[in-house]
Formats: structure tokens, sequence, C-alpha cells
């Protein structure tokens, strides 16, 4: 029998520790694998992909609960613990009704309960590019959603190679490094709540074929270079969400459904898929939001229901059935629990953290 090649994709960017304090004050506070590139590599391998993170995962409290949650759901951690390494990112979630009823979810970079500053974002370094440039050849995405010049170094050598450079800013620049990657990537994806527009996209000189702005509740637009000529921009109304428990993560899993639509075959597969192609990869990608947003957490949907289950449920959300979301609980461990590393060894505040919502609420505001 011929063994089934999947197809791999690359990535390197926020790669956290999402610690996810719930609607329910009595239920535990819990921890996964979070931050875009983590959602999005954790999502493919979900949907079938090779995927390797390149981090830099130190081997602190933090980064062994990521390794084990991505590696659960088949993530390659080959190149997570890249020279010199650092401590993981934490990101606090939490989640609350705002006032017309609905769930909202609010971030936090300090500790609930001393207050500190967690681990913040560290990108590659230079090191990273010799370990991991041998193994770019076959890819068929590179995703990015920071900029270093270890990371568009990667990203230049997987184009070189045929593979997609995905690129899903976080916020606005205009350094040399920021231009560069808009420069080469070929698909750059972006919210409307953090950025209008995204200047040098689809300019002569560019590689960009598709250029996507997600609009929330209203959908999506975009345009693309998949035909003769640049398109104008084009809309997709939202399909609505079944269940709105949280919508954090839908921007990640409606990346990784356009990824695993249309770009298994690389840049080649791109190209041959056209306009026709993209529109249902994007669609694909926008069912895969509104089931996200029936669950806590930004892949909480992946702990709470069967693959099978969730076959189904996109299936019956492509085809309009919009009742068709089943309930599921979502997944809870003893591993979960994780200690504040910002907290001093010696200080009696360091133990498992826990629902310190005034720290939170002073941190998010």
């Amino acid at each position: 029998m011929t063994a089934v090649v999947r197809p791999k994709a690359f990535g390197a960017g926020l790669i956290a520790l999402d610690v996810v304090v719930g609607l329910d004050p009595q239920a535990p506070i819990r921890s996964w694998a979070g931050g875009t590139c983590g959602n999005v590599l954790s999502a493919l391998a979900y949907l079938g992909w090779d995927s390797y993170p390149i981090a830099r995962l130190n081997g602190d409290p933090a980064s062994v609960r990521v390794r084990d949650d991505m590696a659960r759901w088949g993530v390659h951690m080959d190149y997570a613990n890249c020279s010199p390494t650092a401590h993981t990112p934490i990101i606090i979630q939490e989640i609350r009704r705002g006032r017309d009823g609905r769930p909202k979810h609010r971030f936090s970079w300090s500790c609930p309960q001393c207050g500190q500053w967690l681990p913040g974002f560290k990108a590659v370094t230079i090191e990273a590019v010799e370990k991991v440039t041998p193994a770019l050849t076959g890819a068929s995405v590179f995703f990015l959603d920071r900029v270093s010049r270890a990371t568009l170094t990667l990203a230049a050598q997987a184009a070189e190679r045929g593979a997609v450079v995905i690129f899903e800013p976080s916020s606005k620049a205009t350094d040399k490094l920021f231009a560069e990657a808009v420069s080469l990537a070929h698909i750059v994806k972006y919210s409307d709540q953090r950025l209008a527009g995204v200047q040098g996209v689809m300019k002569d000189g560019s590689a960009t074929l598709v250029e996507i702005q997600t609009l929330g509740e209203q959908g999506l637009r975009y345009r693309h270079r998949l035909g003769r000529s640049a398109s104008n921009w084009l809309h997709l109304s939202a399909i609505a969400a079944p269940r709105l428990t949280d919508s954090c993560g839908s921007g990640d899993w409606c990346t990784a459904g356009l990824i695993a639509k249309i770009a298994a075959q690389g840049r080649t597969g791109l190209r041959q898929a056209g306009a026709q192609g993209l529109r249902g990869a994007l669609r694909y990608g926008q069912a895969l939001a509104a089931w996200n947003c029936g669950f806590e957490g930004a892949r909480g949907g992946m702990y709470a229901v069967t693959h099978k289950a969730f076959d189904q449920q996109i299936a019956a959300l492509l085809a309009g059935q919009l009742d068709s979301l089943t309930e599921g609980s979502v997944e809870l461990g003893s591993e979960s629990i994780i200690a504040c590393p910002a907290c001093p060894p010696e200080s009696p505040n360091r133990k498992p953290m826990s629902r310190g919502r005034s720290h939170l609420k002073k941190a998010a505001a």
C-alpha cells in the first residue's frame, strides 16, 4: 500500500500558552497552546497536515505544556526549541459577558496573582535558519505573523522551493522588515479591527496573489491575481455561528481552512485553483470560524467533539444547516494548571494561577 503523503507547513511567529478564564466562575482555568501561529499550525495538524513550528521554547513549565498539547494533535516539534531558547509567552484570556449579554474576550499579559508582566514574544534568530532550511524542501506553506530577519530568510528559502508564503500581520508597521514581508508573501490576511489596509500589497513587484481583510460578523473581503488580471474587491458574508460562546481564534481557523483547501500543492496549486477554488477555500475557512465560536478558547472545539462530529458539523454549516452544532464539554485535566513564572520562587504567591479578576481587569483596561 502506498503511504499517504501529507502536505507540510512550517510556521514562525507567536506560539504561546493561552490561559483561558471562562464564563463559569466555578470552572477551573484551562491552558492550551495558542498564539496565532500556534493555533494555525495546530489546526492544520487537526486537518491532516504535517506542521512544524519554529520557536525558542526553553523547557519551562509553560513550554512543556505547549509542546505536549501541540504534540497531542500530531504537530511536529523538531524545531520548537531553536537556540537561544527563551521563556514561552503566556497570554491570559478572560471571557466575560458584555452589556448586551453576549460573551466577549479580553487579553492580559500580566500575572493575575502577582501583577507582574508575563513572558512575551521573542523571534527566532539566525541560528534557526541553519537548523531549519534543509527541512524546507517539499514544504507547501510557510506561515508567519511576526517579522524578524531570520523569519524572513526562512520564508524566502521556502518560497524558492515552491511554498506559499502566508503573512498575517498583527499590527501596522512601516519598517523595512515589514515591507519585505509584504513583498515576499503570496497571501496577506489581516483583520479590519487591527488594520485598515497594508501598504504595498498587490503592487507591481510584490509576490502577493491574494489579499484578505476579515470584517468580523460582516464576513470578509478579498482580491486576487489568480486570473488574467487583478480582481476588484470581492465580498463574502459570514456564516452565522450556531452558538456564540467565544469568538477567540476564529480568524486562525479561517486561515487554517483556507490553507488546507488551496495550498496543499504549494504555489503551483494555488495558481491552479483560480478564482473559484479561492472562493471555496475561503468559504470553508468561514465555516471553521463559525464552528469555533461555539466553544471557549481559541481551539476549544478540538477537545469537545470527535473528529467525525467535527466533519459532520462543518459539512452541515456549509450546507446552511445552522442548528447543526452539538454541545460538547471541553476536556479538562491537571496538566492545564500552570504556575506563574513571573512570581519570585520564594514568593507565597507562586502557585497555580487562579481567578484573580482584579488583576485581569486592571491589566486589560
